[in-house]
């Protein structure tokens, strides 16, 4: 754990709302693996958007079992009754995808409360278990999750392990300082000289080295750096050790919010899709592949879209325009080429 000077070191110049979400989240990351804490609701519904510190409208939607898709689960989790979801939050959390909420125990954000919709339509009890992102694929594959719902992109090399049932638009976003004027406008060319964070083991950084290797093949540098968490890597960001930082742009367009009008304020510089040069990124729900729950989820998903649900999901989460029409199974994903 750090200590108190350097936590408030972290701390300064943030926001209350988001130093509460990421110090909340620094305190659960001290015991490693860990079950988040869950709020309840009247039977029948579920509440988007609770204890959110101000990142979410709190909306209660109706939501119920849906007895012709349950029955397609695999018989061992709905003998069991519950669906173990995989949330790769750990250490600090990443508003407004998934971090500890202000009562400093639930983990709430988009990303587990759409988990908690499908198992309402699943008729499931959600257990939702936080991980680093490195260690969600490795409790997927070993059974502690038998689903992620964690900003998770569709890709052709993941597809060799797991199987997918999308549910949003994957666009990713270079942040930088406010006060400067450098912007990506989809050339990898325009980062020759730059210096980059992104996150170890993530799709954005798949593409980040591919943009690395062609700019050295060239005679140009980009420098990848890696932090252990947001506070360490926007601590960098507002000192000048790098340039930008290239993550999901959920992520970084809440804390451009978040950081407005104080001294470390920030904006974003460019976009690009999760997919690559010449496809739509999309993110999905993650589970070992042939473990039989891509289709059941898929269908809850569609379920959701159907009924207006999922739609308000969204607009609880101000993710309105990352909205895709329907869930698709295994749908193309980033290619093993990169390109």
């Amino acid at each position: 754990m750090p200590s108190h000077a350097t936590r408030r070191h972290l701390l300064r110049g943030l926001t209350a709302a988001t130093a509460s979400a990421l110090l909340a989240g620094s305190l659960a990351a001290c015991g490693g693996d860990s079950e988040a804490a869950t709020t309840t609701a009247a039977a029948g519904t579920v509440v988007v958007g609770q204890v959110s510190n101000g990142a979410a409208r709190e909306t209660t939607l109706k939501v119920s079992e849906v007895k012709s898709i349950s029955a397609e689960l695999p018989e061992a989790i709905r003998k069991r009754g519950t669906l173990v979801v995989g949330s790769g939050t750990l250490p600090s959390g990443a508003p407004p995808l998934g971090f500890v909420g202000s009562d400093q125990k639930t983990l709430t954000g988009s990303e587990p409360d759409l988990a908690r919709l499908v198992a309402a339509v699943l008729g499931l009890k959600p257990e939702i278990k936080r991980f680093t992102w490195e260690n969600l694929f490795v409790g997927i594959d070993s059974g502690k999750a038998d689903i992620g719902f964690s900003n998770i992109t569709d890709t052709e090399e993941r597809k060799r392990k797991y199987e997918f049932a999308s549910y949003r638009k994957d666009d990713l976003a270079f942040e930088a300082p406010k006060s400067g004027t450098w912007t990506f406008d989809g050339d990898y060319r325009a980062l020759a000289g730059k210096t980059v964070a992104v996150g170890a083991g993530t799709n954005q950084e798949r593409i980040l080295l591919e943009w690395q290797k062609r700019l050295r093949g060239e005679g140009k540098q980009l420098t990848v750096k890696y932090f252990q968490d947001n506070n360490s890597t926007y601590l960098a960001l507002a000192s000048g050790k790098i340039d930008a930082y290239f993550g999901p742009n959920p992520n970084l367009a809440y804390h451009v919010t978040q950081t407005a009008g104080t001294p470390r304020a920030t904006r974003i510089a460019g976009q690009f899709s999760g997919a690559g040069e010449t496809l739509q990124g999309l993110i999905a729900a993650t589970a070992k592949k042939d473990s039989g729950l891509a289709k059941p989820v898929a269908d809850a998903i569609n379920h959701l879209i159907k009924g207006g649900q999922y739609a308000q999901w969204l607009k609880a989460w101000n993710l309105s325009n990352e909205a895709v029409p329907t869930s698709q199974i295994n749908p193309p994903g980033l290619p093993l080429t990169n390109s």
